[in-house]
């Protein structure tokens, strides 16, 4: 897939930073699977050009970051719609964006929810709006995460924040993501994106093979998460198919609180 065909990603270069942006802003930047692969296929751009030193993420507008997975998507066909390969590869997006072997910079300019959060948090750097929002919504609306989204945030943020963050799904800001580590910097909506091209100029004069040594030593220490991202995203796919896994989503769907007391 060329950067030409692209309808839900933008794909830019900018002095050695190749600028990745979620192009759905009447979604909030929800992905579907569509979006998901073409994320894969510039990641994969990204990794094979020589001349790109490190990777950008971004939404397109200043609402949203990433809101997760596409919710009216799924209302109107059942799923995330259709995929190049007939999968839906968000794992292999998750496992992509830790791989490739340069530096990954989220700048988040919004909302950063639920698969959106994941995102960010996989990301080796975040430069955060002011006025971003983070948090997760997976058991409200009959979902979870249960690789890097919980096991490495863990590693990111400890055990107690990252299970407030879950557990309890409030939202919380960007001076708070700072403070638990979840955001390397906070800055003015306008300087969102020049700041975190910025940043990836700057790596850009460094040694490539250093940066890629390092890259994969930070890896290294949490890549055996990979397992347990296989084996929940597993269960997850079951588990949407209960009636308890359809009451969170129809829940949200009507607009209604979910009642999940039958289930307990």
């Amino acid at each position: 897939m060329t950067k030409q065909r692209f309808t839900d990603v933008r794909y830019e270069l900018d002095g050695g930073v190749a600028i990745i942006t979620i192009n759905r802003p009447e979604r909030m930047n929800a992905f579907r699977g569509r979006t998901v692969d073409e994320l894969i296929a510039a990641f994969r751009m990204a990794w094979a050009d020589d001349a790109v030193a490190a990777v950008v993420l971004t939404g397109a507008g200043d609402r949203a970051f990433c809101a997760g997975g596409d919710q009216k998507q799924r209302a109107e066909t059942g799923d995330y719609g259709p995929t190049q390969s007939g999968l839906f590869e968000i794992e292999r997006l998750h496992q992509l964006i830790r791989a490739i072997p340069k530096p990954v910079i989220a700048a988040v300019n919004g909302f950063a929810i639920g698969g959106g959060h994941v995102l960010h948090v996989l990301c080796d750097l975040t430069v955060a709006s002011q006025t971003a929002r983070f948090g997760q919504s997976g058991p409200r609306v009959g979902s979870f995460d249960g690789g890097f989204g919980t096991a490495y945030l863990a590693r990111v943020v400890g055990e107690k924040r990252a299970r407030q963050i879950w557990f309890l799904l409030e939202q919380f800001d960007a001076e708070t993501a700072e403070r638990w580590g979840l955001v390397n910097a906070v800055v003015p909506p306008d300087q969102v994106l020049p700041t975190a091209v910025a940043w990836g100029k700057k790596i850009a004069g460094y040694s490539p093979t250093a940066i890629r040594f390092l890259k994969h030593s930070f890896n290294a220490d949490t890549d055996h998460i990979v397992g347990i991202s296989n084996l929940v995203f597993d269960g997850l796919s079951l588990y949407t198919k209960t009636d308890e896994g359809r009451e969170g989503f129809e829940a949200y769907e009507q607009k209604r609180p979910p009642d999940f007391t039958r289930f307990r």
